[in-house]
C-alpha cells in the first residue's frame, strides 16, 4: 500500500533551490523572488488520482495526474516550458519523470512521519524540500 500523501503541508526548509531554478533557466528577478517564498502543499490523495497544490503569496500551481499515466504538463509561470510528464510509485515514494528541454528533470515525493520531502532534479542539480503536516 502506497503512502498516504493527504493534507496540507507547511514548508521548514528549501536548500539549493537557486541553484535549482538557475539549471532549469528560470530568469534573475523569478528567481530572487521564488527563493524567498515558503509555499505550502495541499495534496489530495485519492487512489491513483492525486491534486498537488502548490500555494504561494507569489504565484499558485496545481498539478492533477494519475499515477503511472504519462501526460503534457504546461509549466507555464514556473519556467514556462512543456514537458510529458510521468509520475509513479517506487515503493513508498512519488517519482516523476519529465521530459523536455532539460535533462534529467523531475522530481520525488517521500512523506516520514509528519514531514513530507521533495527532492527536485534538472541537468544534475538536485534541491531538497521539507513540509510539515499542518
Amino acid at each position: 500500500m502506497p503512502a498516504d500523501f493527504n493534507g496540507y503541508w507547511k514548508m521548514i526548509s528549501n536548500e539549493n533551490f537557486e541553484e535549482y531554478m538557475k539549471a532549469l533557466d528560470v530568469n534573475v528577478a523569478i528567481r530572487k523572488i521564488a527563493n524567498l517564498l515558503k509555499p505550502d502543499k495541499d495534496i489530495t490523495h485519492d487512489g491513483d488520482h492525486i491534486i498537488i497544490k502548490t500555494l504561494s503569496t507569489f504565484k499558485n500551481y496545481n498539478m492533477d495526474f494519475y499515477v503511472g499515466k504519462e501526460f503534457e504538463e504546461d509549466l507555464s509561470g514556473v519556467d514556462d516550458r512543456k514537458c510529458m510528464t510521468t509520475i509513479s510509485w517506487e515503493g513508498d515514494k512519488l517519482v516523476c519523470v519529465q521530459k523536455g528541454e532539460i535533462e534529467g528533470r523531475g522530481w520525488t515525493h517521500w512523506v516520514e512521519g509528519d514531514e513530507l520531502h521533495l527532492e527536485l532534479r534538472a541537468a544534475g542539480v538536485v534541491s531538497k524540500q521539507v513540509f510539515k503536516k499542518a
